[in-house]
This record gives structure tokens, C-alpha cells and sequence, in this order.
């Protein structure tokens, strides 16, 4: 009889042989889930190393994120004493924070909350030199100063952070952020936020986590959450993968499908940046145009890559292979819908990555899917499909 087939399995462990008998039609997993030994399991044995890191409403930090046009995703900190308050871009792919302040004089500063020095007790500086901060968008001047940055909970003193002294008309005067927040890969003995969070013992666990609504308001967007993991924010298995840059949070992509059919750009390796600072999804230039006659969309005069919106649903489900896990964006993740408007979500990459292999950008379009870990004390990068 069927439900009296019995699985003999035997696991190798360091207390010796132990005989599991199951019946038919639960696995290992779910027997040793039902018993209450699962997580204690692959945390012992370092299957899954980030359970040690499971979320407790007490050691954890929750940001909310706010969102603009559905396409960038901020949060709320606080500068000096008396506090002074901004909206900054949550970025994991840059390492400055910096804010307008007083010393500027262009527009740009003008039309955002600006950090006052005089205004704060606890501000100071032994540079006076400028020093330019270069992004995709465009490139602003800071000075550098110090003083208490708090978010939520978190209260990291002397922290370094850039004072704007001129800021470029475009993007920055027609930006909702004020500010940027890097929370790139932290490197020992840099004076970078989440370095500094770790030295002065503000979260209990070196690791933080995004998760970012598929369908955002302006007042929720989704959360930060530092120190921890949540995993109500998340359904199935987190897949592990290794840092490959010690200077970004950049991992390796093993293969690339657009639908049922495998691209072959990446057989040889690709690279892949995880940046909450980028909406879009960013493909290497090289795979642009293929890429584009895969979807089948039909390029407008500014650039972008119109979509029927009526035939969304008949484009391809593109996947992306990471560290023997398959992660599906359908066309729904790919395409973004503004007003009736359809086009691809997607800009070109023109530079290679640090190995010199192809470099994707997994940016927002990515992360409203995935479930974002950032592990600093393992240096890794962990990915689930979001709740």
C-alpha cells in the first residue's frame, strides 16, 4: 500500500548515524519542521547561515520607505543636536552619506531641507577642502564633516558625512530625496554609516534586509530593517550567494533565459550589482539589442522602449540563474505601467564589472520581487522571493 511505503535516509552528522523514517508524502524538511528541530538543524550545520540572524522585534530596526512615481524609495534620518531631519535614497550601491546644507548656493540645494552646522552642538570639522561625489545621474561637490546621524533607534556619533556645497540642477533640484544614504559592502577601518553602525555595537547581528511592496504608495513602499531578518516579508528558501567584490554588493550570475529558451550570455560568467539606488533593471549593452528583440517592443524617439500595455501578458517570462537558483521576473516585474503608458524598465550598462564578465544592475524592478539580504558578517548577499 501506497501510504505504507516507507524512505529509509541517513544523515552523516558530527553526534554520528541517525535513521529518520518517513512516510510517504512529506519530506525531511517538513517532518523535522512539524517536530520543531528544522531551523536549529541548518543553523547547527550551516545550511542556511542566516537563521542565526531570525528576526526579533527587539534587536531589529524598522525604517519605513516612502515612494515617489513608483520608481525611487527613501527614508527618514536625522542630522546633529538638536536634530535635524532629511529624506534620503536608500543606496547599496554607493558608501557616502551626504545632505544639502548651508554652504551651497545653487538651486538644487535651495529646493531641499539643508543641513545648518551652526545649528548643531555636536557638529564638526578639521577639512575644509571640496571633494566631487560622481553618480550616474550626475556629479555634486561635498565638504566633510561629523557629527550624530540617527535613524529610527540607531545613534552612530561622530559619524562622517558630506556637506553639499553645489549640486547640479539636473537630477538633484527635481529630486524628492533632500540627501543619500550608501549602505554599500562595508570595508574595515572606513568611516562608511553602516561601518561605523557595527563599530559603536548599534544592531545586535551585522546584516540588514529590504523589502520593497510590488505595488508601492506614496506612504508605504516598504521597509529597511536592520540588525534582522524578517521572515514574514518573504515565502520559500533564501538563496546564498557569495560576495564577488569586496567593495560592492555584487554577486555571480550563472545564466540568463528569456522565456523557456537559455540565452547562453552568461556561460562563461556574468556579474550582478544587488542596488536599491537603481529602479531599473540594468542589462549589459552588449545584450541590449537582443534583449529588446526578444521582448519585441518597438523603441519611441526618446529612448525608451514602448510596450503595447494590452500584450504584457503575452511577453516572456525572463530568469536569471544565481548560485543554482532560478529567479523569474514575469513581464509584469519588467514593464513599467504610468498612466496607461508601457514601456521596459530596463537602461544599459556600458562598463564591465570588476572581473571583467558582463555586468547586470538588479535594481528595484528586481527587488520588488526579491526579498534583499545583505549579510556583513558572512559577506554574503541572500535572495527570496518576496511575501
Amino acid at each position: 500500500m501506497k501510504w505504507l511505503i516507507l524512505a529509509l535516509v541517513c544523515f552523516h552528522l558530527s553526534e554520528g548515524l541517525h535513521r529518520i523514517i518517513l512516510m510517504k508524502g512529506k519530506s525531511i524538511r517538513e517532518n523535522m519542521r512539524e517536530k520543531g528541530v528544522l531551523e536549529d538543524f541548518l543553523e547547527k550545520y550551516h545550511i542556511d547561515p542566516g537563521l542565526k540572524y531570525r528576526f526579533n522585534k527587539f534587536s531589529a530596526t524598522y525604517e519605513p520607505m516612502t515612494n515617489y512615481l513608483d520608481s525611487f524609495y527613501f527614508g527618514v534620518i536625522t542630522i546633529g543636536t538638536p536634530p535635524q531631519e532629511f529624506l534620503v535614497l536608500l543606496d547599496t550601491g554607493s558608501d557616502v552619506l551626504w545632505v544639502p546644507s548651508t554652504y551651497c548656493t545653487t538651486r538644487a540645494c535651495g529646493n531641499h531641507r539643508m543641513f545648518d552646522p551652526q545649528q548643531s552642538s555636536t557638529y564638526y570639522s578639521n577639512d575644509e577642502k571640496t571633494y566631487p561625489l560622481q553618480y550616474g545621474s550626475g556629479q555634486l561637490s561635498i565638504m566633510l564633516g561629523y557629527d550624530t546621524v540617527r535613524i529610527q533607534d540607531i545613534v552612530v556619533r561622530n559619524q562622517q558625512f558630506g556637506l553639499s556645497v553645489e549640486e547640479p540642477t539636473k537630477p538633484f533640484y527635481y529630486s524628492y530625496f533632500d540627501g543619500i544614504l550608501g549602505l554599500m559592502n562595508p570595508t574595515p577601518n572606513t568611516e562608511a554609516f553602516l561601518q561605523q553602525v557595527m563599530n559603536q555595537n548599534q544592531i545586535s547581528e551585522p546584516i540588514f534586509s529590504f523589502y520593497f511592496l510590488r505595488q508601492p504608495s506614496f506612504l508605504n513602499g516598504g521597509e529597511l530593517i536592520l540588525g534582522g531578518i524578517d521572515p514574514n516579508r518573504y515565502t520559500g528558501e533564501i538563496t546564498w550567494a557569495p560576495v564577488t567584490d569586496q567593495n560592492q554588493w555584487q554577486i555571480g550570475i550563472e545564466g540568463f533565459a528569456i522565456g523557456n529558451e537559455a540565452t547562453g550570455w552568461c556561460s562563461e560568467g556574468c556579474q550582478g550589482i544587488v542596488d536599491t539606488g537603481t529602479f531599473l533593471l540594468a542589462i549589459p549593452q552588449q545584450y541590449l539589442s537582443d534583449f529588446v528583440q526578444a521582448v519585441n517592443p518597438a523603441k519611441d524617439g526618446s529612448g525608451n522602449y514602448e510596450v503595447d500595455c494590452k500584450n504584457i501578458q503575452n511577453m516572456p517570462t525572463i530568469t536569471f540563474f544565481i548560485n543554482g537558483s532560478q529567479f523569474p521576473l514575469p513581464p509584469s516585474a519588467y514593464v513599467s505601467n504610468k498612466n496607461g503608458q508601457c514601456s521596459l524598465a530596463i537602461e544599459p550598462t556600458y562598463v564591465p564589472s570588476s572581473t571583467g564578465q558582463p555586468l547586470w544592475i538588479l535594481g528595484d524592478v528586481f527587488l520588488k520581487e526579491y526579498y534583499s539580504i545583505f549579510d556583513m558578517g558572512n559577506n554574503m548577499v541572500g535572495l527570496a522571493p518576496s511575501a
